[in-house]
């Protein structure tokens, strides 16, 4: 119990710092950790593409020796597993953004509401700090005067969604890499097949997978998932179209290969972190 006071105490007091008066430093901190991690990653990404392009990197072909293709297959699992690590990376970058866009938010209310108001909520904190005897949430509970505490668990279920639904968005794509194949003198009909396809199919999907799979791992049971599902599927689909179709059109048409990973994953820290606000919402 002492323990559970103390780790929540220490959490408490790094949640009250601001950087510039504004910016949450646990959130910043944490938000710098994760890009370190991804400039780490797209480094290792790079070297894999850099060794073996990416026509043959997942792909044996016949002619090839037995020890060259077990070279290929074993490449080709470092690169996917890579991309899990990376996507789940991403997933908690997006997470970060969108809890410090809370607190950022939380704290300009909570500067709105008044001195009188914000000094009782300071008083009440104070004394329960005071109290062993208490637990923090019960004796102050959802106290919105409070600065925002920074929520792990939120941000470990959004790194595992990510990690565990990467190798789903790599058999897609490669999926539609095979069934609408791009060359130089035919390249604008077969990308926006991929896109029509991947809008139709996969985003309809993709979203309910991430309601479900979010819900339950908050530990929602199947009331829970029909009322998510029911208040959030149709506008984050919505929101989706307006988005994904024109980011995929640039992405297909104007991006050279190396960029449009790099180019997906930007636009989809901003998505992830929608949604994670969108997730969050009551």
């Amino acid at each position: 119990m002492s323990w559970e006071l103390s780790r929540r105490r220490f959490l408490r007091s790094i949640n009250e710092k601001y950087l510039f008066g504004r910016i949450p430093i646990l959130h910043a901190v944490v938000f710098l950790i994760e890009m370190a991690l991804i400039a780490r990653l797209t480094a290792r990404f790079n070297i894999y593409y850099e060794e073996r392009p990416r026509t043959r990197a997942c792909r044996p072909q016949a002619a090839l020796l037995f020890m060259d293709s077990l070279d290929t297959t074993n490449r080709c699992t470092n690169v996917v597993m890579t991309m899990m690590v990376t996507n789940a990376i991403l997933g908690g970058v997006a997470d970060t953004v969108a809890q410090s866009i809370t607190a950022i938010r939380t704290r300009a209310s909570r500067k709105s509401v008044g001195a009188d108001k914000d000094e009782f909520a300071i008083e009440i904190h104070e004394l329960n700090r005071k109290s062993a005897d208490f637990d923090e949430r019960d004796f102050v509970p959802d106290n919105k005067a409070l600065p925002t505490a920074f929520d792990f668990e939120r941000l470990t279920r959004f790194m595992a969604y990510g990690f565990c639904v990467a190798p789903l968005q790599f058999k897609w794509f490669r999926f539609l890499e095979r069934a609408f194949p791009m060359t130089k003198t035919s390249a604008f009909g077969p990308a926006m097949k991929r896109v029509v396809f991947d809008q139709l199919v996969y985003a309809p999907f993709g979203v309910g997978l991430f309601f479900t799979v979010m819900t339950v791992a908050e530990g929602g049971g199947r009331r829970a998932i029909g009322g998510k599902l029911r208040d959030m599927y149709v506008p984050t689909l919505k929101a989706n179209y307006v988005v994904w179709p024109a980011v995929q059109i640039v992405n297909f048409r104007l991006m050279p290969v190396q960029f449009q990973l790099p180019f997906v994953s930007t636009i989809g820290i901003a998505w992830t972190a929608y949604l994670s606000l969108t997730n969050a919402s009551d």
